[in-house]
């Protein structure tokens, strides 16, 4: 694992999958700069708690990742104050369902700038200190549907296959370098995005909450059971050290055998 006082980026970390991943950096001594929406003084309660738990520097970001000036400004900003940004985790994603001919074109915007486009402009922004140093690790938290589709979901799956694709070029041009590009494909873990997803079943269907719970996990999961953010951010952590240095432009899922079907 590199030396304390790394500094970290992880988007879209106020809660969820990054918030996981931020704690398990921090847990291994990294400096984080947290981002995302929600409550200031929950950030801010957040952000202390971090840094008092786990003995580093924790900072915030509220860059507004559908904003290619905000995103680069971001990695700028944290490089200013934390004099440094050696990992990179591209996280920060929002949902949208509803059949491509019906699909608003605004959503589909949306998420295309933020589940892909800010991941590309945070990467193009901190690589020349990466490189400079021959080390760095970028982690892109992508999707089974960076792999495989779903009806509904027209621009999630694209933007998540084009994570895929990204990941791979950065990790073919790193490739002779200290510098590390991977992605993570999770299934479902429960997240405030995905207890979304279950409420509007359980509302159309009209089911309980763990009817809908179950017949979310059953349609794709043969686990039947929730990733867990913990268990995402262990393997970030994972990809970070030294024994993941020739893990290259894989795209690694975490989905309860939903690939293996």
């Amino acid at each position: 694992m590199p030396e304390r006082g790394y500094v970290a980026i992880v988007t879209g970390s106020t809660s969820g999958i990054g918030l996981g991943i931020a704690e398990a950096l921090a847990g291994e001594g990294m400096d984080i700069v947290l981002n995302g929406f929600g409550d200031p003084g929950g950030i801010e309660r957040l952000r202390s708690r971090l840094a008092t738990t786990y003995g580093v520097r924790a900072a915030y970001s509220a860059a507004d990742m559908s904003k290619p000036d905000d995103v680069r400004g971001m990695v700028k900003t944290a490089t200013k104050e934390l004099g440094r940004v050696d990992v990179l985790v591209n996280n920060a994603g929002i949902q949208h369902t509803a059949s491509v001919q019906d699909f608003p074109a605004d959503r589909w915007d949306a998420i295309i700038a933020i589940n892909l486009s800010a991941a590309f402009h945070a990467t193009a922004a901190v690589l020349p200190q990466m490189i400079e140093r021959n080390w760095g690790r970028i982690v892109n938290v992508a999707s089974v549907h960076g792999l495989v589709a779903s009806a509904q979901k027209a621009a999630y799956v694209a933007a998540k296959h084009g994570i895929i694709g990204l990941t791979k070029v950065v990790a073919l041009e790193t490739a002779r370098s200290g510098i590390t590009c991977n992605a993570i494909c999770p299934g479902w873990v429960l997240t405030p995005l995905v207890q979304k997803q279950i409420d509007a079943l359980a509302e159309r269907e009209r089911i309980d909450g763990s009817e809908a719970q179950a017949r979310l996990l059953g349609e794709k999961q043969p686990s039947l059971d929730f990733a867990t953010p913990a268990q995402i951010g262990a393997l970030t952590a994972f990809l970070c050290s030294d024994d993941a240095a020739q893990i290259r432009g894989a795209a690694l899922p975490v989905d309860g055998a939903w690939l293996a079907q």
